[in-house]
C-alpha cells in the first residue's frame, strides 16, 4: 500500500520546521532507534491541518510551523527513550523517519483508536511501559522521568481538564478517551485497570496550545525540566 509522497516547508518566525517527502508504507522504519522496555508513542496530527483555533492570530504556514515546532520538542524531550509516532499523513510520517522515530501508520482510526493500536503495536515488540505524549506541548522536557513510578501516571494540562501526558504499562488494557473532560475519564480508567495511580503536576507538560492566548515560542531544545 503506497501513498504519493509530498514536500512541505512551512515556515513563519518564531517557528521552524520542514520535512522531505517520500512514500509511505505501512511498516517500520528500519534506522529508527531499537525498543527495550521503554518508549514514547506520540500521536501526531497533519501539519498542514493542526490547530485550526489559532486562524485568527496565525497564517495557515505559520500554524503549519507551529505544529511541527512542538511536534520536534515532544520528540526531543523524549531522549533517551526510544519513540513511535502514530499518524496517517505522509509529510509527518517522513519528518518522523527524520528524527529517528518509528513510523505507525493508522489511517481513519480517530485519535483514541490510533493510541491503543500504537501501544498494542509497542507491546508486541517487546515494550513494557508507554509514554503517551501529546504533539503540542511547546515547553515539554524531560518525559523519561514522568514514567519512574510504577503503575499509571497522568499528566493532566493546566486547567485540569484535558490529559497531556500518560504513563501506562503495554499490556493494561488501558481504553483512551480524549478529548473534553478527558482528564476525569482516564482517572476513572486508571482506577479500572486496579493499578497505582500517579497524578503527576508539571508545569512544562502542563502547557499546550488549543487557543491563541496559549502561543508561545518554541525551542526544540529543552534544557531543563521546567523550561
Amino acid at each position: 500500500m503506497r501513498h504519493a509522497g509530498r514536500t512541505v516547508a512551512p515556515s513563519g518566525p518564531p517557528y521552524t520546521g520542514g520535512v522531505e517527502g517520500a512514500d509511505q508504507r505501512m511498516q517500520f522504519q528500519g534506522d529508527a532507534l531499537p525498543f527495550g522496555p521503554r518508549a514514547v508513542l506520540v500521536p501526531v496530527k497533519a501539519f498542514a491541518e493542526a490547530k485550526g483555533r489559532l486562524d485568527t492570530a496565525l497564517s495557515h504556514s505559520e500554524r503549519a510551523a507551529l505544529a511541527a515546532a512542538m511536534a520536534d520538542r515532544v520528540l526531543a524531550a523524549a531522549f533517551p527513550l526510544p519513540v513511535a509516532v502514530v499518524c496517517d499523513d505522509n509529510e509527518v510520517a517522513a519528518w518522523a523517519r527524520s528524527r529517528g522515530a518509528l513510523v505507525v501508520w493508522e489511517p481513519g482510526r480517530g485519535l483514541n483508536g490510533a493510541v491503543e493500536a500504537g501501544v498494542e503495536l509497542l507491546s508486541q515488540r517487546g515494550v513494557e511501559q508507554v509514554t503517551v505524549a501529546h504533539a503540542d506541548l511547546p515547553r515539554a522536557s524531560d518525559l523519561f522521568s514522568v514514567g519512574d513510578a510504577p503503575g499509571v501516571t497522568l499528566v493532566p494540562d493546566r486547567f485540569g481538564n484535558g490529559t497531556n501526558v500518560i504513563v501506562i504499562p503495554a499490556d493494561a488494557g488501558f481504553r483512551f478517551s480524549y478529548g473534553p473532560g478527558s482528564f476525569a475519564r482516564h482517572r476513572i480508567e486508571a482506577a479500572r485497570t486496579g493499578l497505582p495511580v500517579r497524578i503527576l503536576d508539571r508545569p512544562d507538560l502542563a502547557w499546550d496550545i488549543d487557543e491563541p492566548a496559549d502561543v508561545v515560542p518554541v525551542s526544540t531544545s529543552p534544557a531543563s525540566a521546567f523550561s
